[in-house]
């Protein structure tokens, strides 16, 4: 029958575009590349609309403003017909908790530590787009977690992995440690099986979190969440999370180390992503000295640099005050006169926790008239302690 040879034709190039996809991606360092179509993740935009309307997002506006198009696929771009998911492999070669204990340092998010994953993916996913849409003939376009695509999601249902209840993906074979990017494409391909939640009863990644960020299992509030604070947040951050936070700078990767799926887990090769040694445990003494031209060589091509020298040095303060180290008073004194309001008002704060009472009254009496309303407020939160 005629309809049936349009059938095994349609077929065979189904299969054959796939497999040159998967060898692609390969090719192109990506541990992991499943299929899933627009429409498999209905219930998306009712658990997206929730966590809005809890306020769990912050002042992550534009996650309202992107709701529809996050929601769903379609709406984003509605000829798309199937979804390829790519997985690259981040893993540290060894626990990156370890570095809470050391006082005088500063702990990096394991991603941050690596070259700026955006640039890489987005880079290595245009070669495969390029090709596939070269033997395809079809459209293809890429995404990587800036666009509003719900990646997560989509790689749970292409196969990838599963949601666990810190609401990261979680892969039998990588664990918690991969990067997510995305083709859309307007040609047909075979989509894989989705898979199932291996979490059991296991709480491991709710419990290590230092803030409470998980008010129930699958559930994150960013407004308690150390990476929201200390990377999107761009405000003071909440005088009773402030020691919560510890030396964590840029990042929290305790959710993501506790998981014991890690154990499948191997560090990534140096085709893929090597983390950059400066990177692993910087003093918090050094960083506390970076102006803005030394912070932006420093972090050249790291994520870090995305969120400027006043609010990460904001973020080092806050590890100033946190450290208990006497040697740091100097330099915390420098930035209580910084240009920035927001590096002015955590220097206060670091100094009343690194200083006696006596000290710290000493130098409030040294200060000039503040100008800033919420520098004032440090001060006053600091002058009662």
């Amino acid at each position: 029958m005629p309809e049936d040879r349009e059938a095994e034709k349609a077929g065979k190039r189904r299969r054959a575009l796939t497999a040159f996809l998967r060898e692609e991606a390969g090719a192109q360092g990506f541990d992991l590349c499943r299929i899933t179509r627009p429409d498999a993740i209905p219930e998306a935009a009712v658990r997206l609309g929730q966590f809005l309307e809890q306020g769990h997002h912050g002042t992550m506006s534009w996650m309202e403003e992107t709701r529809d198009r996050r929601g769903d696929p379609r709406v984003l771009w509605r000829e798309t017909r199937s979804i390829a998911v790519f997985g690259l492999n981040y893993g540290p070669d060894e626990d990156p908790r370890g570095i809470l204990e050391k006082t005088d340092k500063a702990a990096i998010s394991v991603y941050a530590r690596n070259r700026d994953y955006h640039d890489v993916i987005k880079g290595r996913l245009k070669e495969i787009a390029t090709r596939f849409a070269a033997r395809s003939k079809e459209d293809v376009k890429v995404f990587v977690d800036t666009a509003p695509v719900m990646e997560k999601p989509l790689a749970a249902a292409a196969g990838l992995g599963w949601q666990g209840k810190h609401t990261n993906l979680v892969s039998r074979t990588h664990g918690s440690w991969l990067f997510l990017g995305s083709m859309f494409t307007t040609a047909d391909l075979e989509p894989d099986e989705p898979e199932i939640d291996h979490c059991g009863s296991c709480r491991a990644c709710l419990d290590v979190c230092p803030t409470a960020a998980f008010p129930a299992p699958y559930q994150l509030d960013a407004r308690r969440c150390i990476s929201y604070l200390t990377i999107e947040h761009k405000g003071p951050i909440d005088p009773q999370i402030r020691p919560m936070i510890g030396n964590r700078i840029y990042g929290c990767d305790d959710c993501l180390a506790a998981c014991p799926w890690n154990k499948f887990a191997s560090a990534a090769s140096e085709m893929k992503l090597v983390a950059r040694e400066e990177l692993k445990e910087p003093s918090i003494a050094f960083l506390l000295t970076l102006d803005d031209t030394a912070f932006r060589a420093f972090f050249s091509g790291s994520p870090v640099k995305r969120i400027g020298r006043d609010r990460f040095i904001r973020n080092v303060l806050i590890a100033a005050g946190n450290s208990g180290e006497r040697a740091l008073i100097e330099l915390c004194r420098d930035l209580a006169k910084d240009p920035s309001s927001v590096v002015r008002g955590m220097a206060v704060w670091a100094l009343s926790r690194l200083m006696t009472a006596g000290e710290f009254r000493a130098f409030a009496a040294e200060r000039d008239d503040e100008p800033d309303e919420e520098v004032r407020a440090e001060w006053k939160i600091a002058g009662a302690m």
